[in-house]
C-alpha cells in the first residue's frame, strides 16, 4: 500500500515554473520504459505551468508526489466542454518507473478524481460530467490502472510516420488558392489560430479555444512559422499545416523527423483537393529543412477522411492510442 512508503507525500503545486526541470525527466523515463521514442522538454513544461486558462490553473490543478522531498510523480486535472455535449475533466500524469507498482498511481488518480469533483466547473454546468484520459497502447500499466478503475475506450487515434521524404508527389493547388507565408506577428498568428479553431469545431472531442489558450499557444517554444504551410484565398486563410521540428527528440533517437502538429482545411474550402496539396507541400518544406522523415497524429474516425488522405501521401500507421472516459458521479 502507498501508506507504507516512508517519507511519501502528495501536495498541490502552488504555482511557478520551477518543478518543470524535475518533471521532464520523469515523463521521459516513462516514455523510455514503454518504448516510446518521444520527449518532453523543460521549456514545454515551463510554458505549460506559466499559463492559467479557464479549464486549468497550474497553481491549483497539479499534484506533486514526493519521497523525502524528491519528486517521483506528478499529475494534473483540466476540463473542457466537448462537441458531444459533455464536460470532460481530463486527467494526466507520470510516475517514475523506479516507483511504479507501489500504489502511487492509484493515489494520484484518487486525488485527480476528487479534485475534479470539487472544482467549480463540476457544479456550474448542466452538461453531463465525465472523467477522461489518454494513453498509448504501449503504456500497459497506465491502461491497466484506468481500465481497472472503470474507464472505457471511447475513441482510437493513430500516430503515423512517413519513413522517408523521397518521391513526394505535389498536386496542383485548387483554382484561386495559393500558398503564401504567414507573419510571425501577433495578428497573423491570431488569424492562423482562429482558422485552425474553426476547422476543428466539427471534430470529435473538445479543446480550449479561449483567449487564454491562445496566449499559451503563442509562447509555445516549438513554434516555427517559417516551417508552416498556409493556403490563402485572397486575405482569408483556407487551410494550413503547422510543421515543427523537435530537435531534442531527433538528437536523442538519432533521426531527422519533422512533425505535422496540425493539418486543417476550413469547411468552405473542403472537397477540392486542398488537403492533399498542403500536406505534400508541408513534406517538401520539412525536406528542405533537412528532415528525412515525417510524423503526425490522427483521429482514427476523423470525419473529413484525413486517415485515407495521409495514407495516400505515404504515411503508415506506427502505433495506436486511445481516449478513455468514465462517468463522474454528479457533483452538483
Amino acid at each position: 500500500m502507498i501508506t507504507e512508503i516512508p517519507g511519501l507525500s502528495l501536495r498541490v503545486h502552488t504555482g511557478g515554473i520551477e518543478p518543470a526541470a524535475l518533471m521532464a525527466p520523469i515523463a521521459n523515463a516513462v516514455y523510455a520504459l514503454n518504448g516510446m521514442e518521444e520527449m518532453t522538454t523543460v521549456a514545454e513544461l515551463e510554458n505549460w505551468l506559466a499559463h492559467i486558462t479557464e479549464g486549468f490553473d497550474p497553481g491549483r490543478d497539479v499534484a506533486l508526489v514526493e519521497v523525502d522531498g524528491a519528486l517521483v510523480a506528478y499529475g494534473w486535472v483540466e476540463w473542457v466542454d466537448t462537441r458531444e455535449g459533455t464536460r470532460e475533466f481530463r486527467l494526466g500524469g507520470y510516475v517514475h518507473p523506479d516507483w511504479q507498482g507501489r500504489g502511487i498511481g492509484r493515489r494520484l488518480l484518487a486525488w485527480q478524481e476528487e479534485r475534479a469533483r470539487t472544482l467549480p466547473a463540476a457544479s456550474a454546468s448542466d452538461r453531463p460530467l465525465n472523467f477522461g484520459t489518454w494513453s498509448s497502447d504501449q503504456n500497459v500499466r497506465k491502461v491497466r490502472l484506468f481500465t481497472r478503475s472503470g474507464y472505457e475506450v471511447v475513441r482510437y487515434f493513430f500516430e503515423m510516420n512517413r519513413p522517408n521524404l523521397d518521391n513526394i508527389e505535389v498536386p496542383p493547388m485548387p483554382d484561386g488558392l495559393e500558398i503564401r507565408p504567414i507573419g510571425s506577428d501577433r495578428a497573423s498568428l491570431k488569424q492562423m489560430w482562429d482558422a485552425d479553431v474553426e476547422a476543428f469545431q466539427d471534430h470529435w472531442g473538445g479543446f480550449d479555444a479561449s483567449d487564454a489558450a491562445f496566449e499559451a499557444w503563442l509562447t509555445d517554444p516549438m513554434h516555427a512559422p517559417d516551417l508552416w504551410v498556409v493556403a490563402w484565398d485572397g486575405d482569408e486563410i483556407t487551410g494550413g499545416v503547422t510543421n515543427a521540428i523537435f530537435a531534442a527528440e531527433n538528437e536523442a533517437f538519432g533521426r531527422a523527423r519533422g512533425w505535422m502538429e496540425t493539418v486543417f482545411v476550413r469547411r468552405r474550402w473542403r472537397r477540392r483537393g486542398l488537403g492533399a496539396a498542403i500536406v505534400a507541400r508541408a513534406l517538401v518544406r520539412l525536406r528542405d529543412a533537412g528532415m528525412t522523415s515525417a510524423g503526425l497524429g490522427v483521429d482514427s474516425d476523423n470525419p473529413s477522411g484525413a486517415l485515407a488522405l495521409y495514407e495516400r501521401a505515404g504515411f503508415q500507421i506506427h502505433r495506436r492510442s486511445a481516449a478513455y472516459r468514465k462517468p463522474m458521479k454528479e457533483a452538483r
